[in-house]
């Protein structure tokens, strides 16, 4: 029988190619989105994880139709790009509260659950800028670094129940916003990257829904490069 999963920020990108690659193995799968249509094929739940009471009705909505939340992807995240001199105090908080405390917020309410059931999974999608530091993103590096303390206490704190917790840290993903990059700016993160290209958000996928098997069962606390070896050594 198939997993109840959350996806949150599902409705595109690696949340949405996450999501599909859940629901191709059997599981039935719920996505978070803040605007526009949800996905075909999956259960769809409107909600902004910087709202706590939307946090918990969508919860409440998944638990009636699929059931307890088994496997949670925190994934939904912001950028607000700048400088840190010309940086705002909105920028700062808003990317800290979305990135970060969005996903305490669902790591929180889906560890409810788990601990119910003695088993779980919680992957939070971080990113290669939470190890090696980015200019201009003083703030996403600090929301994406601060989940790998998370998930490390969480660790600590419900590895006795049988339920993990695990950071995966994307590079470069080919996205539309990579793809209307100037050549020679492509040209310059390409040649930073080992493998000499950027990664799919199939890729991702792929690696978190393995962090999120049986397969995986004794991994926990870890934090998963896939980033075609830009952060060696981090």
């Amino acid at each position: 029988m198939g997993r109840s999963v959350l996806v949150t920020g599902g409705n595109r990108g690696i949340g949405l190619a996450t999501a599909k690659a859940f629901a191709e193995a059997g599981d039935d799968v719920a996505v978070t989105y803040r605007s526009g249509d949800p996905p075909e094929g999956l259960l769809g739940v409107q909600c902004d994880v910087t709202n706590p009471e939307q946090v918990e009705q969508a919860f409440k909505d998944i638990e009636e139709k699929q059931g307890p939340v088994e496997v949670l992807v925190a994934n939904a995240g912001i950028t607000r790009d700048t400088l840190l001199l010309r940086m705002s105090e909105e920028d700062w908080a808003d990317v800290i509260e979305t990135n970060l405390t969005g996903a305490f917020r669902v790591a929180k309410r889906a560890a409810k659950g788990m601990l119910r059931l003695r088993r779980g999974r919680i992957v939070f999608v971080s990113s290669v800028v939470g190890t090696m530091g980015s200019a201009g993103q003083v703030n996403y590096a600090a929301s994406k670094a601060g989940m790998i303390g998370m998930a490390r206490s969480i660790a600590r704190e419900l590895g006795s129940r049988s339920i993990t917790a695990n950071v995966v840290t994307p590079g470069f993903v080919e996205t539309r916003l990579t793809d209307v990059l100037p050549e020679a700016q492509q040209k310059q993160y390409l040649e930073s990257i080992p493998l000499g290209r950027f990664t799919t958000t199939e890729e991702v996928a792929k690696v978190i829904r393995w962090v999120a098997s049986d397969e995986a069962s004794y991994i926990t606390g870890a934090v998963i490069p896939i980033d075609g070896g830009l952060g060696m050594g981090y």
